[in-house]
């Protein structure tokens, strides 16, 4: 399955400390590299969610970022009675020297340290962040292989053009042949000297050899056969296609060093074209 390197994927989940939040994004990159943000609560995890990722992410630059709001109703309130025994017990002692002082119930809750928040069951919450971040990795992972069909189809339509091309160079090479045995012959026959037909024969031979591009076409062909193979892998195959490019690219490279005819010419720029299109797609596959 061909996954993109580019994606995208959120979600929250309800806890009794708050909403936890978690988004997973992806850019290319030659190797994996995760980027991680996380609340307070939340750091010790770090390791572990690294992990996680590592084990469904082979490719790319990520940036993981989790979150903890907490909520809007406070739930779990809690009175610090030893601090407010304590401020009743100065209050007594002071009442004296006060007497018109006057606080009122709000204002005893406002002072530092009376109302706390229960703290969270760090062994609660990790799960609950823990079990966020697998939802979030599935969703990232579906959206990779959308991404990716759509890149494996538009890399299949350019090699069946590639495949194209190279069965119409194939078909035209016997003509070039015969193009390029007259056009020796009527060199030969313009020359004052007569040439020994032999030795003429073993010449043409001999260069005819040097434009020879079977060997290519044949590389091409085997060169196509694997790329489609390698489509239909489900483990990630980004480093295998980019390997697989740079053939292609040199046996285009020798077609058009060979040629001597504007046809396999022009063919040998299509190739390249194709290729270079090729190449975009792969840039963006895990």
């Amino acid at each position: 399955m061909i996954r993109s390197m580019t994606s995208y994927a959120g979600g929250e989940r309800i806890t009794p400390w708050g909403t936890l939040g978690c988004e997973l994004r992806s850019v290319n990159h030659r190797f994996l590299e995760v980027g991680v943000r996380l609340p307070e609560d939340l750091r010790a995890l770090e390791p572990q969610l690294r992990e996680r990722i590592a084990a469904r992410v082979s490719r790319g630059k990520l940036d993981l970022v989790m979150r903890l709001r907490a909520p809007e109703a406070a739930t779990s309130l809690a009175v610090n009675e030893v601090l407010v025994e304590q401020l009743a017990e100065l209050a007594q002692r002071l009442h004296g020297r006060f007497p018109a002082l006057q606080v009122g119930f709000t204002d005893l809750l406002q002072y530092p340290g009376v109302l706390r928040a229960e703290a969270a069951d760090s062994t609660a919450l990790h799960a609950e962040a823990l079990a966020l971040l697998e939802e979030t990795v599935a969703s990232f992972v579906q959206a990779r292989e959308r991404e990716g069909d759509n890149l494996a189809t538009a890399i299949s339509e350019r090699v069946d053009s590639v495949e194209r091309i190279a069965a119409e160079v194939r078909e035209l090479i016997p003509a070039i042949r015969e193009g390029q045995r007259v056009k020796l012959a009527a060199r030969l026959a313009d020359l004052p000297h007569p040439v020994d037909p032999g030795r003429a024969e073993q010449e043409l031979v001999m260069w005819l050899q040097k434009l020879d591009v079977d060997e290519e076409l044949d590389r091409l062909d085997s060169h196509i056969a694997e790329i489609r193979r390698v489509l239909r892998q489900r483990e990630p195959v980004g480093r295998r296609l980019d390997f697989l490019l740079q053939e292609f690219n040199r046996e285009a490279n020798t077609l058009g060093s060979k040629s001597v005819d504007a046809r396999t010419s022009n063919a040998a720029v299509e190739l390249k074209v194709l290729i270079d299109q090729i190449r975009e797609q792969v840039q963006n596959i895990e």
